[in-house]
């Protein structure tokens, strides 16, 4: 029995003492690494904003008068063509103030009518002497207002038909209706808006740029722009570039249009814009690639390479990202070097071999 004891004793030392020795030959290993200098960069530093798509041709549809809603033609989809009925306003109080007018109308052409005669008459009696000076005088100037008060009339006629081309609102272009903001019975207001359309095949985005970097975009600029649903890239040309930031705190839009696609772009759709940056103040800015950084929580870091060639985690403080490479502000500099990828896992203490 105590021979056995011995025996289980001897084979669990040898047994530990294996473990540990594979353990140290694990932990003995050279992983072999690929290093790089901060701030080599390769290729063209990018800005990447994000911005929204949206039709180049749309608009929302209002109406100058107050009413309520009596009809809506169209759904929400539906393609409509230019000049097509999409919403009538009730028009009653319109009607009625045209039934005025009418009147006024009729009126005024009698009085007009009887003025006439009466310059005709006047004229051939101030001709053979049978009326006076003042007599033709006070006829003409009977006349002149009898013609005024007729053509008043007739342009509060054309107000009030103008203001019918607001009771009905037509497509003021052929497109896709987009949106609806209200429904029959509904009260409509001077300059809500009711309908909204677009005209599809055409897009832009919309997107808005720091002032730090606003310097660097220039108008007729192309760009990638990268569909986040869709996972597609499409090359864009930036149209316009806005000169001031009043109302945009310190933000400048920008508005890029997007070259013809297969792509199913639609609008509201979110997309990334990667603004190409020449080799301009660069040099002043440390880019590491985003795949060597790690992440612990909250922490970002990246490893380097200490004296005894090991490597050695180090914690950063990062800036903005520039496409596929991101700016480091603090934790690494210039002339140092870092590992940019390995073929097993780090930590620090790992030995490792540069490659």
């Amino acid at each position: 029995m105590q021979k056995l004891y011995v025996l289980l004793l001897i084979l669990l030392v040898w047994s530990c003492g294996n473990k540990e020795q594979k353990e140290q030959e694990v932990n003995d290993s050279v992983i072999p690494v690929t290093v790089k200098m901060v701030g080599e960069i390769e290729g063209p530093a990018m800005i990447s904003t994000s911005g929204k798509i949206e039709a180049v041709k749309s608009a929302n549809l209002s109406t100058r008068m107050m009413g309520h809603v009596d009809k809506i033609y169209v759904r929400i989809g539906d393609r409509v063509r230019r000049g097509q009925l999409l919403l009538s306003i009730n028009n009653m109080d319109l009607s009625a103030k045209l039934a005025q007018v009418n009147a006024g109308i009729a009126e005024a052409t009698a009085a007009y009518n009887n003025a006439e005669k009466d310059l005709k008459r006047f004229t051939v009696l101030f001709e053979e002497k049978s009326a006076t000076q003042k007599e033709l005088d006070d006829i003409t100037a009977n006349f002149s207002m009898a013609e005024a008060r007729l053509e008043a009339a007739r342009q509060m006629k054309n107000e009030v038909n103008a203001q019918f081309s607001y009771a009905d609102i037509r497509a003021p272009f052929s497109g896709v209706v987009t949106n609806k903001f209200i429904n029959p019975g509904d009260m409509a207001n001077p300059g809500i808006p009711l309908l909204e359309i677009e005209a599809p095949g055409k897009y832009q985005v919309l997107t808005l740029v720091p002032e730090s970097e606003i310097t660097k975009i220039k108008q007729g600029m192309e760009v990638q722009v990268n569909l986040n649903s869709l996972n597609e890239n499409i090359q864009g040309e930036v149209v316009e570039v806005s000169s001031s930031s009043k109302n945009t705190g310190g933000q400048y839009h920008v508005k890029v249009s997007l070259s013809e696609t297969s792509a199913p772009v639609l609008s509201g759709m979110y997309a990334t814009i990667k603004f190409p940056v020449t080799a301009e103040n660069q040099s002043r800015a440390a880019l590491i690639p985003i795949e060597a950084v790690v992440h612990k929580g909250q922490l970002s870091g990246v490893y380097t390479v200490s004296e005894s060639n090991t490597a050695l985690l180090r914690w950063l403080r990062l800036g903005r990202s520039y496409g596929d490479r991101v700016e480091v502000l603090s934790g690494l500099s210039a002339d140092e070097s870092f590992i940019v990828s390995s073929n097993g896992k780090l930590y620090n203490g790992a030995k490792i071999a540069i490659q």
